[in-house]
Formats: C-alpha cells, sequence, structure tokens
C-alpha cells in the first residue's frame, strides 16, 4: 500500500468518477484505475460500486475514505514538520458558511498570511452542519461555524470560540409589527430566509412549532442582504444575528421584535480536528484574529427606535 494508491481513491470519491480524478491528479484514467485497484488488493475490499454512476464508495470504501483522509493528514503533518526554516507551509483547508462576511474575514486573513506566508489558503462555503462533517474526514482542516445553543460536543472536535450572537426577528418598519410579542403573534406572517441547510432556519422551524404556528418560508435565498432587503420592503419576517443587522445598509428600515417565546442564542467557533498537528499555531491565531474582529451590534439602539450609524 501507497500514499499515492490512496490519493487515487479519494479523488476519484471527490469527483464521483475516474475521468475526473485524473483530471485532478493530472493523470491518465488507467493509471487512476490501477491505483485504485492496488488499493483494493491490499486491503482486500471492494472500495467502489462501479455500477453506480456518478461512483460511489461501498461501505467499506467510506471507511477507507474517512481513515485514508486521516493518513494523507498525517503524511502532510510529517512532511511540513520538516520544512526549511522551521516554517510551516502546505495547504490550510478553511471551510466559511455562505453568511460569513467579506468585512469580517479580510482582516483576520490578512494576519493570517503575513505570519505564515509559506501557508497557502483554501476556501470552501457550505453550511455549518456539513462543515462540521467534512473536518474529521480530513476534507478541510478547520471551519468558522455557528453553533445552536446547547450543540452536543464531539469528541473528535476543537472549538474555539469567537463570539455569541442573539438570533433576532426583523420585521419592515411600515408593517408595525413592534407590539407582537410571541411567535403565534406572528402566524399570519411568511419568512424570508436561507435555503435548507441552515442552522438560522431549522432553529425557527423548531421554535414554531413549539408555538404550534406555520413554517412558511416566503421566499428562500443564500444572500443575507437580498434578505434583509426584502424584509425591509414588507414582504416577510427575517431571523438575522444582531451584528449582521447592524452590518445592513437596510437596518434603519427594520424594527426588531422582541419575542418572549424566541430568544435563542449562536455560538460562532473556530471548529477543527481535536488533534491539530502542525496547524496548531495558524488556527490559533486565526481565532484570535477573528475574535477581535466581532464589532459590538447597535441592535439595543435599533428597538428602542433610534437610529444606528
Amino acid at each position: 500500500m501507497n500514499t499515492r494508491d490512496i490519493e487515487a481513491f479519494l479523488a476519484v470519491v471527490d469527483a464521483g468518477s475516474i475521468m475526473g480524478a485524473a483530471a485532478t491528479l493530472h493523470l491518465t484514467q488507467p493509471a487512476v484505475t490501477r491505483r485504485v485497484q492496488g488499493l483494493e488488493e491490499a486491503l482486500g475490499a471492494q472500495l467502489l460500486d462501479r455500477i453506480s454512476k456518478p461512483l460511489k464508495p461501498t461501505s467499506a470504501g467510506r471507511d477507507a475514505y474517512e481513515l485514508g483522509r486521516r493518513v494523507l493528514g498525517a503524511v502532510q503533518d510529517l512532511r511540513d514538520g520538516f520544512a526549511e526554516n522551521g516554517e510551516i507551509s502546505g495547504e490550510l483547508r478553511l471551510g466559511v458558511t455562505p453568511s460569513q462576511s467579506d468585512d469580517t474575514l479580510a482582516e483576520p486573513l490578512d494576519r493570517l498570511r503575513k505570519a505564515y506566508p509559506k501557508l497557502t489558503l483554501r476556501i470552501t462555503t457550505a453550511w455549518s452542519p456539513a462543515l462540521l462533517e467534512q473536518i474529521p474526514s480530513n476534507r478541510i482542516d478547520a471551519a468558522l461555524v455557528h453553533l445552536p445553543e446547547h450543540a452536543p460536543a464531539s469528541p473528535l472536535l476543537g472549538i474555539d470560540p469567537v463570539s455569541t450572537q442573539r438570533m433576532i426577528v426583523t420585521a419592515a418598519k411600515s408593517l408595525g409589527l413592534r407590539g407582537r410579542r410571541s411567535l403565534a403573534d406572528l402566524a399570519e406572517r411568511p419568512w424570508i430566509l436561507s435555503q435548507d441547510g441552515c442552522g438560522y432556519r431549522e432553529v425557527l422551524r423548531q421554535a414554531l412549532a413549539r408555538a404550534n404556528a406555520p413554517f412558511v418560508a416566503a421566499v428562500e435565498t443564500y444572500n443575507s442582504e437580498l434578505r434583509m432587503s426584502l424584509v425591509a420592503r414588507g414582504l416577510g419576517l427575517g431571523v438575522s444575528t444582531e451584528t449582521a443587522l447592524d452590518r445592513s445598509k437596510y437596518r434603519n428600515q427594520l424594527d426588531v421584535l422582541d419575542l418572549r417565546d424566541f430568544k435563542p442564542q449562536i455560538h460562532i467557533g473556530l471548529a477543527h480536528r481535536a488533534a491539530c498537528g502542525r496547524l496548531a499555531g495558524p488556527l490559533g491565531l486565526l481565532a484570535g484574529a477573528l475574535k477581535s474582529a466581532q464589532k459590538p451590534a447597535s441592535v439595543v439602539r435599533l428597538r428602542t427606535g433610534a437610529r444606528a450609524g
């Protein structure tokens, strides 16, 4: 067994085809096939369901995929640990959610690149639950995620706290809904939300179910500022964090509804494997920079009717 065979198998699973893996690895398709077959022979198990389109791993293949990711990660850690002058190089694969704003990430990422100039940064975007699944299998190294209150801890993950935000419900000032005090009072109103997979959406859905109120999405879009604009136009109600509202150019057109049965908190943190290896220093710096970049929200002023600057 060798690492090239493992790398080829992982590439096939990621791409869903021999052709895609060959393009990724800059190999011929027969070469990729030979490497996958070599790994199967070494392990004594069939790793791919070759009938499925796209190609999918078998039950044994799924186990081999996760373990193979860890093996390649450990090999990379070993290689980079002996880099010239002790400088950390290689790649840091960071996951972020669609709701992460550029201005929040820009300064921390600049500080990371300045401190570790030989470390290449690759960023992928997905919702928090999907990102958390990718870390133990070594598909990414870390992720800036949003976790609801009482989220179960995983022994495979470490999470460096960045900030805690309160989820809020917003409505257009023109609707005059500030006096509503519960989710049931808003039963006739639709919602403007992100698509399935967003943690905020799920927290709201569960809260509406407890209040015996309907869950009706009028608009579903990833773009947070578009959601704010549609809420400001009165097309539906929205949910966000205090900081996200404070950053929006539509904040002065929105009321924050003080609902007694909806006051959840969202914990934002940098999640990573419990044993970070060579990336412990970069991830520690990034977590500290992200924490320093958080800005206090002006929602208290919004709630009292004063203008937020």
